[in-house]
């Protein structure tokens, strides 16, 4: 690792409030988050602490309404945060984005009185939530999930198994899709389980290539009890929570790619100001000039297709095509920034002395989850030429 501090992003922000507040971040990621972040990843070890500190922050609960312990800001300056979190570890920034995801469903389409006697510990208690839609045979088509919620008197009866979560076994609470009704769409109806419920448990967390830190689990609930109140919305309205909720979460992953590929450029610019060949600073040669020009062009053009979609949210505007378009470009510059990276520094881009071999195998997840980026492009196209005929 380089002995030179990454420059801040210089960020236009709407208001002093939120200028103060991603100082915080900054602060709280150089303090609490990258020191640890390569040890803990190597290790796989999941840094509970650093999100209960984000809780007592206020930082859990952002896009939220105060009225319910959010923090009510703009998603413009919510994303931001997460870029921040995620350019000092991957696991923390994609954590909180999880979070927030997981607690879309009951913010948007719950009851008041469900609100209010959830939201303040999902939003600012020290609570951690985690999203179950994919199954083992149903990702790309999650219309066709198959764990099924069996109405038995006041409560529902879930079985089934859960793919692919985030912070599976570690949670502490769950919003979960599941099928109450036909086949398709229409027959999907949301809950949130508890993570202690009865009949529910984790397997062993997945081996995976990067984001070690980060548990990604099978859940399987069996005959898992819910009472009625923790159903969010209708019957046969959770694909519909769903959506949305994926909309919003997408642009989440989009800023956590751009904090990825901006911590690959920091550590690239450094090695190659600080690295000496041939009497010259390798910084000097026109091949790697060039090479980082276009590393922070994609990342300026990144970040400012996230946040443009992120204004049309914050308008109340339809954001879905501009959400797909950020996921998909910032994914796929984060996959280039981080993989350039690695070539700036050469043999020592491969070695786990730099941080940029994790950030690069990182950055390949990024372009699977939340809808893969194939899935992003059938949904711009869908918006651009309508639905297949075919």
């Amino acid at each position: 690792m380089t002995d030179r501090a990454p420059q801040p992003v210089d960020r236009q922000l709407p208001t002093e409030e939120s200028r103060d507040l991603l100082a915080l971040v900054r602060e709280i990621a150089q303090r609490e988050i990258r020191p640890r972040a390569a040890e803990e990843e190597d290790s796989g070890r999941f840094p509970r602490e650093v999100f209960t500190l984000l809780s007592e922050a206020g930082l859990l609960g952002l896009p939220y309404a105060g009225e319910f312990g959010g923090g009510e800001q703009p998603y413009e300056v919510y994303l931001q945060v997460l870029e921040e979190l995620a350019a000092a570890r991957l696991t923390v920034g994609l954590g909180v984005s999880v979070h927030s995801l997981a607690c879309h469903g009951l913010a948007g389409y719950g009851t008041k009185e469900q609100q209010a006697a959830h939201l303040p510990s999902m939003l600012g208690g020290g609570l951690l939530g985690a999203y179950c839609l994919s199954e083992p045979a149903a990702g790309s088509d999650a219309a066709s999930l198959s764990t099924k919620a069996v109405r038995d008197g006041d409560d529902w009866i879930i079985t089934g198994t859960k793919a692919w979560i985030t912070h599976g076994g570690v949670a502490d609470f769950y919003t979960v899709l599941a099928r109450t009704g036909a086949p398709g769409p229409k027959g999907i109806t949301a809950f949130l389980v508890p993570g202690d419920a009865q009949g529910l448990t984790a397997a062993v967390p997945e081996k995976k290539m990067g984001m070690k830190g980060s548990p990604t689990a099978q859940l399987h609930f069996d005959g898992v009890r819910v009472p009625d109140a923790r159903r969010i919305g209708d019957e046969g309205q959770g694909f519909t929570i769903a959506l949305a909720a994926l909309d919003a979460g997408r642009l989440g992953i989009a800023a956590c790619a751009i904090g990825v590929a901006q911590a690959s450029l920091d550590e690239a610019l450094a090695y190659a100001l600080d690295r000496k060949q041939f009497g010259h600073p390798i910084a000097d040669f026109q091949g790697l000039r060039f090479m980082l020009a276009d590393m922070a062009t994609k990342i300026e053009a990144g970040r400012a297709l996230y946040l443009a979609a992120s204004r049309l949210r914050d308008a109340g505007k339809p954001f879905s095509r501009q959400a797909a378009m950020a996921k998909l470009f910032c994914t796929d510059a984060a996959m280039s920034v981080t993989t350039d990276a690695v070539q700036v520094l050469g043999g020592y881009g491969y070695t786990a002395d730099f941080p940029v071999e994790r950030l690069m195998r990182e950055a390949k997840v990024l372009q699977i989850v939340e809808g893969t980026n194939q899935i992003q492009r059938m949904v711009i196209a869908r918006h651009l030429a309508g639905p297949e005929t075919r």
